[in-house]
């Protein structure tokens, strides 16, 4: 038996046989309800059968307007519009795992903090709810990390617009950092492809 095959009978035998496994390109990942995120993570931890003991990485995933590649022919369909990603490592066993939570409510997407599970979300948790706004209830200090303190908005949806609403300079006359509508008048780009007659015939 392989590992990841021992792993996925691990994970069977521990969330039993309804659990949410998805295997693809060589990865296991594990899909959680909302309301058992904490409980599931602490056992994915806990249980010396599974031992995940480091959260390698926490992301947050906007999955509006998604469509599948061209290739597949069946899309699937997301029920929720946001979800959190966890990345698992356990180093005693040497495996890796990916669980996936949807997160209730489009409008205003609340999750428990994972950071007495794994310690190491705390900045995670903050980035995600910065770039998605995605609240983490109980989290000790939910505050912006990588935008600016007075930032409207959470820029990795999907709906944000690619030049944002507000820009900054440094204003000489001021002496200070000043906040002005965007300058940037919007533009679509199409790439120009130039083939040579007969290209790639006959190679």
């Amino acid at each position: 038996m392989t590992r990841l095959e021992t792993l996925h009978t691990n994970l069977l035998a521990t969330f039993g046989e309804s659990a949410a496994l998805k295997l693809a390109l060589n990865e296991l990942t594990l899909e959680i309800p909302a309301k058992d995120w904490v409980d599931a993570c602490t056992a994915l931890r806990d249980n010396a059968t599974l031992g995940f003991d480091t959260c390698i990485d926490l992301c947050g995933i906007d999955y509006s307007g998604w469509g599948a590649p061209t290739y597949v022919a069946e899309p699937s369909q997301h029920p929720q519009r946001f979800a959190v990603v966890v990345h698992l490592l356990s180093v005693k066993n040497n495996w890796r795992l990916r669980v996936r939570a949807y997160v209730p409510n489009d409008e205003f997407p609340v999750l428990p903090t994972l950071v007495d599970v794994w310690p190491a979300v705390n900045w995670f948790e903050r980035e995600a709810f910065d770039l998605y706004g995605i609240v983490f209830e109980g989290h000790p200090d939910l505050r912006r990390i990588l935008t600016d303190y007075g930032f409207i908005g959470h820029p990795f949806r999907k709906d944000f617009p690619l030049s944002g609403n507000v820009e900054m300079r440094y204003d000489t006359e001021q002496k200070r950092v000043i906040y002005q509508p965007v300058t940037i008048e919007p533009r679509e780009i199409t790439p120009r492809v130039v083939r040579e007659e007969g290209y790639g015939a006959g190679r």
